[in-house]
């Protein structure tokens, strides 16, 4: 190769990269929309709110929109990511029902959970809770399965393929039990319906139960984890109560649509590490039953593989449906 030819190439490979790398460079450039796959006021969209809040504070107060997509157990704002442009601006607060659940429960599910998109950043977990009104009358889970055996029960949750309806099959296999899930578009009407007799039990977050459970307008028979919750020190495992298999816990992380481009991840990604590691937000966290856990992008694809792995093989082996 002669020397102008040498001087061409020089020429020519940085011009072919430079549209990528200046697209990042003026990222963002416009509004930056956060996808909370779930409706207003459940936990996942007051988890995505903070985020909200963090990413804009950390990119000079640059605007980010939260947009609640709900519906189908959040795959419908979850596809809606995974369709859009890899440019940054649109994003997604994903949970353990779209990225590890309701994969294994859905075939036809309109996306590929890790094919489909860029992890950003593991951000935190929660304890569940299955809890009931006091006039039914059951105050552990023995009696509450004694119950179920001689009557009719149902059972909400936030949605088919969250946690709660994870605990809520696997409940059905540990005990030979037969309640009636009801899976909710909104978990707050699923509270609503639990507090006035309408439903008879709910499995949900710590930091939707715990003022009604220190109100004693509920009954806390089981919460999730190896050990009690310092809120709610009153309420004993599952595990203590001989049903160590009702353990799946809510989790939350971010990802964007496949083939983000690096700087937009690392920034991002850099930008959530620093908010979750502040001492106010972990605060906040763990007065509201929310666990912090943290991880970059490998960090989130390796929990995310295991969590597909691990939720798939019970789904399997109790033969869990999206009718369950």
């Amino acid at each position: 190769m002669n020397r102008r030819s040498l001087l061409a190439t020089a020429i020519t490979l940085p011009a072919l990269a430079a549209p990528g790398t200046l697209r990042a460079q003026s990222w963002p450039d416009r509004p930056i929309r956060l996808v909370v796959p779930f409706a207003a006021g459940t936990s996942t969209d007051i988890i995505g709110r903070m985020i909200g809040g963090q990413i804009s504070r950390g990119l000079g107060g640059h605007t980010v929109v939260v947009d609640n997509r709900s519906g189908a157990g959040g795959t419908i704002g979850s596809a809606a990511v995974a369709q859009a442009p890899a440019d940054g601006h649109t994003i997604l607060l994903g949970t353990i029902g779209t990225h590890a659940v309701n994969p294994n429960l859905m075939p036809n599910l309109a996306y590929n959970p890790v094919r489909d998109f860029t992890p950003l950043f593991l951000h935190s977990k929660t304890a569940l809770l299955l809890v009931v009104r006091p006039q039914l009358g059951p105050r552990t889970m023995a009696e509450f399965v004694a119950m179920a055996k001689a009557r009719p029960l149902s059972v909400g949750t936030s949605g088919t393929g969250t946690a709660g309806h994870l605990n809520h099959a696997v409940m059905s296999e540990a005990t030979g039990t037969s309640t009636t899930h009801v899976p909710y578009r909104d978990g707050a009407q699923a509270m609503t319906d639990a507090l006035s007799g309408t439903l008879n039990a709910m499995f949900y977050h710590t930091q939707f139960v715990r003022s009604q459970i220190e109100a004693g307008q509920l009954i806390g028979l089981g919460i999730t984890g190896a050990q009690r919750s310092p809120l709610l020190p009153n309420v004993p495992t599952f595990a203590e109560q001989g049903l160590p298999a009702i353990n799946a816990e809510g989790w939350w992380a971010m990802f964007g649509p496949a083939n983000l481009p690096a700087p937009v991840t690392q920034r991002l990604s850099g930008i959530l590490a620093a908010s979750l590691n502040e001492a106010e937000t972990r605060a906040t966290l763990e007065r509201n039953g929310v666990e912090a856990i943290g991880g970059g992008p490998e960090a989130l694809a390796r929990y995310q593989r295991e969590e597909l792995e691990r939720w798939g093989a019970v789904i399997r082996r109790a033969n869990i449906t999206a009718d369950s």
